[in-house]
């Protein structure tokens, strides 16, 4: 397991929106929290809502009733007895949005506090450098479309899937591809299994991101019958992310170069102070 806990490179501005993003996340998760599950699945995004443009107000049963012998609780000698297992029921609730706004909502919606803690740590490292980059408005704007083609990428697996999606992790993904691109030998401390070390960026979020496009091809074939990990929309986020870092590269080259220059640091971290 590598989870990264920070990268080395300090940035000189202080990233506001890197910032209201996090805090925007974690106030959305608070409402969630306060207001229930039937919030939450009224804002997430479903595949079939969006393609279809209709909003489904109410859970749906799926699949056929399935026939099973358990045990019989009123019997001590341990019979079976045939009973016949109801349908999965898949979670809705009414929306006062169109079903197309859902693609914004979602990506400020989470799971659980893991999926929000996990999403907004990765978002703190990698966010900084690259809103320093673009600048707060053209970041806004990179880290929205990131989070859209996520989900686009998702609903084009599966356009006719009942199964909410949600989170921010297709967006963050985008952050993620466009620092690899610009930045692939920063230096980031990660905890490796017990050990806390350092690894260059390439290793860290290009490997992620190669981890993600294995996962999601593997799963391709189930994409939209069960709930898990969308792994395409982090593919589509990624890939959207490094389409704009190659757009922007001479830029970044340019900040990175000029920054180096009048810090003496490098993108390997500070120089080394015994040296």
């Amino acid at each position: 397991m590598v989870l990264p806990l920070g990268d080395l490179v300090p940035t000189r501005i202080v990233p506001v929106v890197t910032y209201a993003i996090i805090t925007a996340n974690v106030l959305m998760f608070l409402v969630q929290e306060n207001l229930g599950e039937r919030f939450t699945y009224a804002y997430a995004c479903t595949p079939w809502e969006v393609t279809n443009g209709e909003d489904i107000d109410q859970p749906v049963e799926v699949g056929p009733p399935v026939p099973m012998r358990v045990r019989d609780p009123d019997d001590p000698t341990g019979r079976r007895i045939l009973v016949v297992r109801q349908r999965q029921v898949i979670e809705h609730a009414p929306s006062a949005i169109p079903p197309w706004m859902t693609l914004f909502t979602c990506m400020f919606l989470h799971g659980g506090w893991m999926h929000l803690l996990g999403n907004m740590l990765y978002l703190w490292i990698v966010g900084d450098n690259v809103e320093e980059v673009l600048g707060p408005f053209l970041y806004f704007v990179v880290y929205i479309a990131c989070g859209l083609a996520g989900s686009l990428a998702q609903i084009a697996a599966a356009p006719d899937s009942i199964i909410p999606t949600l989170g921010a992790s297709g967006a963050i993904a985008g952050i993620m591809g466009a620092y690899v691109v610009w930045f692939p030998q920063n230096q980031m401390r990660v905890l490796l299994f017990r050990i806390i070390t350092v690894l260059p960026a390439v290793i860290v979020i290009g490997g992620w991101i190669v981890l993600q496009i294995v996962l999601g091809a593997g799963a391709f074939g189930q994409m939209g019958k069960s709930g898990g990990v969308a792994y395409l929309a982090h593919v589509g986020g990624a890939v959207t992310g490094i389409a704009v870092a190659l757009l922007f590269y001479n830029r970044a080259q340019y900040m990175k170069a000029r920054d180096e220059a009048a810090s003496g640091w490098s993108q390997y971290g500070p120089p080394d102070p015994y040296a």
